[in-house]
């Protein structure tokens, strides 16, 4: 079958859907980058002053000037402005709700990082449930709708949603 077949009855269905319109595509040219994660992890982390992300994250200048624009433009993040006493107007740089709705799919980066990349000695850090009377650790589960946890990733089957396209080859 060559790449421009039409798709077979054994063929994934997903050939016959375009990815013009991928959310997946397009959240990863977002944060596909490997700084504007660890910029997302600073300032999950409470690091939100320029300086503070650069030094504590030993971002280049110009790199971490140019992710925080990205952000920003993107709505993930917003400046808030502040001043020290005697010193000129400067900004931090918090979560929007858009970017605090990346904190499930980060711990899920975390988590995996933590079970396959981690020193000997164990994960650097771990997440914890803010409430003093629990401070349990979390975890990312997939659910249904229903509720059901689906610990095996291949119990999540794909399907066309509201905003599918027809796959149409170009030659």
């Amino acid at each position: 079958m060559s790449s421009t077949a039409a798709p077979t009855e054994t063929s994934p269905p997903a050939l016959a859907w375009s990815v013009d319109n991928c959310t997946l595509g397009r959240a990863m040219a977002i944060l596909g980058e490997r700084w504007t994660v660890v910029v997302l992890r600073e300032v999950f982390l409470g690091v939100r002053r320029f300086d503070d992300i650069r030094r504590h994250a030993g971002i280049p200048r110009q790199v971490l000037t140019n992710r925080l624009a990205a952000l920003v433009d993107q709505g993930i993040l917003r400046k808030v402005p502040y001043r020290a006493d005697g010193a000129r107007t400067r900004h931090e740089y918090r979560l929007t709700a858009m970017g605090l709705e990346l904190q499930p799919v980060l711990l899920a980066i975390s988590h995996w990082g933590d079970r396959y990349l981690a020193d000997p000695g164990g994960p650097p850090t771990v997440f914890v449930h803010r409430d003093d009377e629990c401070a349990e650790e979390v975890h990312v589960e997939v659910r249904c709708a229903a509720g059901h946890h689906l610990a095996d990733p291949r119990e999540v089957a794909t399907r066309p949603g509201p905003g599918v396209r027809p796959f149409e080859p170009q030659d």
